[in-house]
């Protein structure tokens, strides 16, 4: 059986569809996709099959739905994505199955929300860190080789390879390397300018992953003596696996914006840094989520580089350090209520699957980001003409009150101009 979007919509399995990530937070801008995630149950035959889809996703990732199993166990961990889902705000919830209410009766916000919010937020000032070096370092796309990090002594010192085959005129082709026992990366360098020994050079190909050893005729004489920086280059081309990596992925629109504030930080994810911090600290104080963020100019400032990015991190630091007080202080459980979260699974499956049998009413299709955008045009327009003076009637009409009949008539019209993008 294929699982996907279409099919849970089809076959009324959605119990929660909602719009979440930036477009939820209130810190959107031109440039947002619209995040959808939600939650559906298995049908029941599946269910009780030997296959169990825990998540269903569309190809580009940006609409995903939990089932209800995992998402009450990310629930139970006080995972932060799914935790929001219990706090969508009203304009951003497209759909909620009456026995979704069962979840949000159990107490669910404890004092794992320290470590889930506050190791989240450490990862992306970690991730801060990392994004800055990439963007204040940028590497060249011309990959280093092991001669770039082998050195030949020379006089009272050392001279690089490349230099010193220079200097002497000789080729990488024509070397052969023996190991110096009990030194570490340490090779004697013979050389064959007549390539008739077989001597197999310093490396055999650009990305080979260390030098490769010769076999040497007796008699023949030692011309110099060759350290490699083997740690050097491991990590080095770990570096630009990541570095170019990380190019390749990159919003650029997103990296724009970084260029355009010329604060050298990736601003959006140091605004999540700070909107996960803020969170963690409402839940210790108040005992609540609030997805929707008050803090909201604050945060946008940060989003465009209003800050300077060690002052940032340094603040990001300290109030990461000071949650363990909050915490303590916390009027919170320590753990989530897991018997109640998993007696809510079991009593919305149950009345799930009979009320199922008698059929229910369809759910609304996710809408696209096109769809969103046009509704919301739709209604700053509507508002506007109602904004309107209205001229006045000539006639009096006596308001007619819609029947039950007229108005499944209205709500069906509205479901037939209703379609998947």
């Amino acid at each position: 059986m294929l699982m996907d979007t279409a099919y849970l919509k089809e076959n009324h399995l959605l119990l929660l569809d909602s719009i979440s990530g930036s477009k939820a937070y209130g810190l959107d801008g031109t440039h947002s996709d619209t995040d959808i995630r939600g939650v559906f149950i298995l049908p029941k035959k599946t269910l009780y099959g030997m296959e169990y889809t825990p998540q269903v996703n569309n190809e580009s990732n940006d609409i995903t739905y939990y089932e209800l199993k995992r998402f009450i166990e990310l629930l139970a961990k006080n995972n932060p994505n799914i935790l929001e889902l219990l706090y969508i705000p009203t304009d951003c919830l497209i759909y909620e199955h009456p026995l979704f209410a069962k979840i949000k009766q159990v107490q669910v916000l404890s004092k794992l929300c320290r470590n889930t919010y506050g190791n989240y937020a450490m990862s992306q000032i970690k991730k801060a860190r990392g994004l800055n070096k990439k963007i204040v370092n940028p590497m060249s796309p011309d990959r280093k080789t092991i001669l770039d990090f082998c050195y030949i002594v020379y006089e009272q010192g050392s001279i690089p390879l490349r230099k010193w085959l220079k200097l002497r005129g000789f080729a990488q082709e024509q070397c052969g390397l023996v190991n110096i026992p009990h030194m570490r990366n340490m090779y004697a360098v013979y050389y064959d300018p007549s390539s008739q020994m077989g001597y197999r050079g310093v490396m055999q190909k650009e990305n080979a992953n260390d030098v490769i050893l010769s076999s040497i005729p007796k008699g023949e004489k030692v011309v110099s003596y060759m350290s490699f920086n083997n740690d050097g280059y491991s990590s080095y081309c770990k570096d630009y696996k990541e570095y170019w990596q990380w190019v390749e992925e990159r919003n650029d629109a997103r990296y724009q914006g970084t260029l355009d504030h010329g604060k050298n930080y990736d601003a959006k994810n140091l605004m999540h840094t700070f909107r996960l911090l803020t969170m963690a600290e409402e839940i210790a104080k108040e005992g609540r989520l609030i997805v929707r963020r008050p803090d909201r100019e604050f945060l946008l400032k940060i989003k465009k580089g209003e800050f300077e990015y060690d002052d940032l991190v340094k603040q990001a630091e300290e109030r990461a350090n000071n949650l363990d007080d909050l915490y303590a202080k916390a009027d919170l459980p320590d753990t989530p209520d897991v018997v109640g979260l998993e007696k809510a699974l079991v009593e919305i499956r149950e009345e799930f699957y009979v009320i199922g049998k008698g059929g229910k009413p369809p759910v609304s299709p996710t809408k696209t980001a096109q769809d969103l955008v046009r509704e919301k045009a739709n209604t700053k327009s509507k508002e506007a003409a109602s904004a309107q003076p209205q001229p006045k009637a000539k006639t009096k009409v006596e308001a007619k009150e819609p029947t039950t009949m007229d108005s499944t008539k209205e709500a069906s019209k509205g479901d037939e101009g209703t379609t998947d993008k």
